[in-house]
């Protein structure tokens, strides 16, 4: 499979509903892109980069404090890993800059543990492998940067390519593949966009309230209402009624997934799926998750590490 290189800025990865929010209908047009590449989103924590530094042109690990703006946190030996972290982040930033294989890109991807064991819990789903996993540090990459000078000005690519373990470093890359749009995908995009006609979509800034609205219902099981939505916040009702068609247009499109690995996975003892998927094409790049299982338990659950 050739690299993807559809370029994106340097931001955090949306949920497809979520963006709708304030009128980015080119998510419709996502959904049923042909032409899409799709790559498991497994639940490892933290979240590591590492790679070659452009500014400096040296080796390093950090965690995605690598891309702040001001309070950069990039280190390139033992000494600035103690000096950016501490507690069990260092300790895993400690073992990545002795383990990963050397590379001349800059990749971000998930901590999912240190090997000697099969049965791993990094954040909220437990991952058991088939055998004990005999590298020292197990990751799943899944994004590459470009920068030509800083990382604060990095471009993200994802990452199409399976990167090759090493003795000290086993890269989990599940394999899934995404079948063409379903008829009634098709009809149901077709459908949004003529409801789209109807909104009037909310600002930025309105946006962020209305979402951090819904991840709460979402952590406390309660039912996104579109009129009590639009009456608190003062917003348009077709927007969040648009809203919840394009979350239901997310549940069509996990039917045309399928996935083959050999990792079995569980949610608070019971099997699951992985956490979800990202698909990117020339219309963006939006991450697909359960929610109400996944979302809610990464809001509810102590974390492990």
């Amino acid at each position: 499979m050739k690299q993807v290189t559809t370029m994106s800025k340097n931001l955090h990865m949306e949920h497809p509903e979520d963006e709708i929010l304030t009128g980015n209908l080119d998510v419709l047009d996502w959904f049923i892109e042909e032409d899409s590449f799709i790559s498991v989103k497994m639940d490892g924590s933290p979240a590591l980069v590492w790679g070659t530094n452009p500014a400096t042109n040296r080796w390093f690990v950090a965690t995605k404090a690598a891309f702040n703006k001001k309070k950069i946190r990039i280190a390139h030996s033992h000494r600035e890993i103690d000096q950016h972290y501490t507690g069990n982040v260092a300790r895993i930033l400690h073992k990545a800059f002795d383990c990963l294989p050397r590379t001349n890109l800059v990749i971000q991807g998930d901590f999912l543990g240190f090997g000697g064991e099969s049965s791993y819990k990094p954040n909220t789903i437990t991952y058991d492998f088939p055998e004990v996993v005999q590298e020292s540090i197990i990751i799943c990459p899944h994004t590459f940067y470009i920068a030509d000078k800083d990382l604060r000005d990095a471009v993200a690519f994802p990452l199409t390519k399976k990167l090759e373990s090493t003795e000290f470093c086993r890269f989990v890359q599940p394999d899934v593949y995404l079948q063409p749009a379903s008829d009634n995908l098709k009809y149901m995009v077709k459908y949004a966009k003529q409801m789209a006609t109807l909104c009037d979509f909310m600002t930025p800034q309105k946006a962020t309230k209305v979402k951090k609205y819904i991840n709460d219902c979402i952590r406390n099981d309660v039912e996104v209402v579109p009129e009590v939505v639009a009456n608190t916040f003062d917003v348009d009702v077709y927007t969040i009624s648009l809203w919840r068609l394009v979350d239901t247009l997310k549940d069509i499109l996990f039917m045309s997934i399928h996935e083959q690995d050999d990792i079995e996975c569980s949610l608070a003892g019971e099997n699951c799926l992985h956490e979800g998927y990202c698909i990117h094409n020339q219309f963006g790049s939006f991450k697909i998750v359960i929610r109400e299982v996944f979302s809610r338990a990464n809001f509810t659950m102590e974390k492990s590490w």
